[in-house]
């Protein structure tokens, strides 16, 4: 392989490394953020759990529900 070449191929492995760990940091924030919507998503569903246990006692001690 000429000194040309060799170049040109080098060029392309850094610009595909390069490329590469860009991939690597977007990759490693979207787990990040993912990992934080599933926390919340968590908590959400805890909320609403508790809710759905509330809301039938809150009903009939109010007399909307029949006993």
């Amino acid at each position: 392989m000429s000194p040309a070449t060799e170049n040109l191929v080098l060029e392309h492995l850094r610009a595909i490394r390069a490329t590469q760990e860009k991939h690597s940091e977007d990759l490693r924030e979207i787990k990040t953020r993912l990992g934080f919507l599933e926390q919340q998503y968590a908590n959400l569903s805890h909320r609403l759990d508790r809710m759905d246990e509330r809301v039938p006692r809150i009903e009939k001690r109010l007399g909307l529900l029949e006993a």
